[in-house]
């Protein structure tokens, strides 16, 4: 048996931030070694310092703390497939709103609510996304241009699902050319379904440190401290069925309706009328059956939920493709003197869906609000029956004063509505290039698209005035860089840059302003839409026609333009997709976005991007408990941006006499600035007092010039030092001196080590940290 050194052993592990970080610059050495992990997410360590706390004594009793990196950046940027996340873009956005609610007591029936309502306007861009790619295959190249002859023979390839092309082919029926198209919107449904599977299996299939729950009477108990709160294997699996026999169902009903339409007409035949209407109760009892499976069951996070609900993740999906085989299959009987004209009733149910996601919204603000107003009260630690003083925490700087999540999930929704929008409206223009074929998408598609110019002129006169203001904070913020650096008749272009990327930092505080600037607008112009394609049942252009010259101008420009910024954006999203799918260096780009859009759990949507934070948080719980326990040393978690939201996941996943023996040192943080404000529920001022308490210590370093990293707002008390150090000076000279011949950059969010006081805040918590008595080990 032997001892592990402890007398001066430290680790300090290193995480990097957004848009990753080799090991190589994170250790500041070319030769590194990884000593654990793989390709995915893997700890480094210089090659000389492979052995530094398992090798002899006296390497294991140096002064200097042995720096270990943990590389994640492939967990959001690996290989090609990550260009296709780009199609999940509103899954992640709304599975951000479900953990937007504001901080509320647990328990609370409002709580629950809110997540219910988040779950099915999930479940409701499930429904748009495929009855999107129904509109596309079904209804425009299907039922339109192949039942049109100069548009099938404008396109040879459709030329077999033309009757007066084919003269008659087998396939030319109505019915089959729709069982056949309905092909593509169910292999769409079949991706998704394959990709939420392949990264459940490497992302929610990772258990975390077991440990038993802590008691949660304490003021600032944040379910980030919950044993299963980073293993959602079972919610998502649940969903996943559930999700997948919506997408089967949706294509079911487009490809059955114009067949139960059809038979339903005088002289039809009674034994296909029979069983369509059986076909319809059976699609409304899976209707039925999927939103029992989204509303039945939440997240568990008490405990590490290992069981599988086999029996439903089967049979749902299941019971929903062959309830579709069977549509197929009725829709493609022969039914003599059917014949293809006009639209599909793609009308009523892209209006429903907007109706539906605008109620769901509107609900969802009004339960936020209530949470918002409802007081987080909880008993004093040691006063569980709440005889003594009771506890509030501001809520201050939530953002939009609760309404944070509502108004993501509207941005959710007006993104599924524009990807649909534009998807349709770019391949009705491929197909009939003229416009005097077919007759075109959906109306209420080209009316969401025609308020889209509206919206950008909303947006730009916001962003004047934002750049307005910007402009007169440079010029304030000109006398106080003079003042800070001392300089009298400085150089004016210098301070003017100082000043200027202050001024521009501050522009992520105004963020709240321009999402609920967006979600309003967006909410209003699509009501509008809604109430205009249903009470004309034209275009804008159209139902223009005989109005005052001003107002038939203004609505035939808004449909010209909005179709063709629809259409550009449908552009330029396949162009960058492609791009992503062969560069690695794009690939990178796009995983910046999923850097801070899939931290969260699948809690809403699980089809949304995976949630690399249930490998990285267990990967670093893991790493600290195992080096603590083993070495009783004294251990630094360093996280810069991103990666110091991971540090703090991974210290409240700790055991409380674990988490005693770690500090924690942030610096370009956003865990208030960002998390703090948009995720109140989780990382307000109540959550974070609560980790600086039960840490060893922690210190935060930031600077005025940097739009990411911020303070954490936390002052000194019996819980410890004060965390924030005053704002680093950026840059550390105004000009040339003995200690900076050459002139300094203005770094702003990056390079924190190579600030002075980075080493210098390290010391001091390796100071403050004592090692404890090393367990034996063989």
């Amino acid at each position: 048996m032997e001892r592990v050194s402890a007398d001066r052993t430290a680790l300090e592990l290193l995480v990097h931030g957004v848009g990753g970080a080799r090991p190589e610059k994170m250790l500041n050495d070319p030769r590194t070694v990884r000593i654990a992990g793989d390709d995915t997410a893997a700890l480094f360590r210089r090659a000389d310092d492979v052995t530094a706390d398992t090798g002899p004594a006296d390497d294991r009793g140096r002064d200097a703390p042995v720096p270990e990196a943990y590389v994640w950046s492939n967990l959001t940027s690996g290989n090609g497939t990550r260009a296709l996340w780009l199609l999940l873009l509103p899954f992640m956005v709304v599975n951000l709103a479900h953990w937007m609610r504001p901080a509320a007591r647990e328990g609370l029936r409002a709580v629950r609510l809110y997540g219910l309502l988040v779950r099915l306007a999930a479940l409701s861009l499930t429904v748009l996304l495929v009855a999107a790619a129904c509109e596309v295959a079904v209804d425009l190249t299907a039922w339109q241009c192949a039942g049109t002859t100069a548009c099938a023979a404008r396109h040879s390839w459709l030329g077999f699902l033309s009757p007066a092309v084919s003269d008659g082919g087998w396939w030319s029926l109505p019915g089959r050319r729709l069982a056949l198209a309905a092909l593509v919107p169910t292999a769409l449904t079949g991706l998704l379904w394959y990709l939420s599977h392949r990264t459940w299996r490497a992302y929610e299939s990772q258990e975390p440190l077991d440990r038993m729950p802590e008691p949660e009477d304490g003021p600032g108990h944040t379910a980030l401290g919950r044993p299963g709160f980073w293993y959602g294997r079972r919610l998502v699996a649940r969903l996943r069925a559930a999700h997948t026999a919506a997408g089967l169902l949706t294509v079911a009903a487009a490809v059955g309706t114009a067949a139960v339409r059809q038979d339903r007409r005088p002289g039809g035949p009674p034994v296909l009328d029979v069983f369509g209407r059986l076909l319809e109760a059976s699609l409304v009892a899976g209707a039925l059956a999927t939103l029992w499976v989204v509303c039945r069951r939440g997240r568990s996070e008490h405990r590490l939920d290992r069981r599988l609900d086999a029996h439903l993740v089967h049979r749902l999906p299941l019971a929903a493709f062959a309830l579709l085989a069977l549509t197929l299959v009725y829709a493609g009987w022969e039914r003599p003197g059917w014949h293809s004209g006009g639209r599909l009733p793609g009308d009523a149910v892209f209006g429903g869906l907007a109706l539906a996601q605008g109620a769901l919204v509107v609900a969802l603000a009004v339960v936020a609000r209530a949470l918002h107003h409802c007081p987080r009260e909880v008993s004093a630690p040691g006063d569980p029956d709440g005889m003594a003083a009771v506890r509030h925490f501001p809520q201050e700087r939530c953002a939009l004063r609760g309404l944070g999540g509502p108004a993501v999930a509207m941005l959710a929704c007006a993104l599924g509505g524009v990807m649909s929008g534009g998807v349709s409206q770019r391949v009705s223009d491929w197909l009939d290039g003229t416009g005097t074929y077919l007759d075109g998408p959906p109306v209420l598609l080209t009316w969401q698209a025609s308020v889209i110019p509206v919206l950008i002129v909303v947006l730009l006169v916001l962003c004047g005035l934002l750049a307005r203001r910007t402009l007169l904070l440079t010029r304030a913020e000109q006398d106080a860089v003079a003042g800070e650096y001392e300089v009298r008749h400085g150089d004016p272009a210098r301070t003017r840059r100082i000043a200027r990327a202050r001024a521009m930092a501050t522009l992520t505080d105004r963020g709240p302003l321009l999402v609920a600037v967006t979600s309003t607008a967006t909410l209003l112009l699509g009501a509008g839409a809604l109430v205009g394609a249903f009470s004309t049942g034209k275009t804008p252009a159209r139902a223009g026609d005989g109005a005052q010259p001003f107002v038939q101008g203004a609505a035939q420009t808004a449909q010209a333009l909005g179709s063709w910024l629809i259409g550009l954006g449908f552009v330029l999203f396949v162009t960058w997709g492609r791009r992503a799918y062969k560069d690695a260096s794009a690939r990178r780009t796009i995983g910046i976005l999923w850097d801070v859009g899939t931290f969260w759990p699948r809690a809403a949507h699980p089809f949304a991007p995976p949630c690399y934070a249930e490998r990285a948080v267990p990967d670093l719980t893991w790493r600290m408990a195992s080096w603590t326990r083993a070495t009783g040393g004294r251990l630094v978690i360093s996280g810069h941006s991103q990666g110091s939201v991971l540090a703090a996941a991974a210290a409240w996943q700790l055991k409380p006499s674990d988490r005693k023996r770690v500090a924690l040192l942030t610096y370009g943080s956003p865990i208030e600035r960002l998390y703090g404000r948009w995720f109140p529920a989780h990382f307000g001022p109540a959550a974070l007092a609560a980790l600086h308490e039960d840490i060893a210590c922690w210190r935060n370093l930031y600077r005025l010039t940097d739009p990411i990293g911020g303070p954490v707002r936390l002052s000194g008390d019996d819980c410890g030092p004060r965390v924030d150090r005053e704002p680093l000076a950026d840059p550390l000279a105004y000009g040339r001196d003995e200690a900076h011949p050459l002139p300094t950059p203005i770094l702003g969010h990056s390079d924190y080590q190579a600030d002075p006081a980075f080493a210098e805040e390290r010391e001091k918590l390796l100071g403050r940290l004592r090692p404890e008595v090393p367990q034996q080990r063989t």
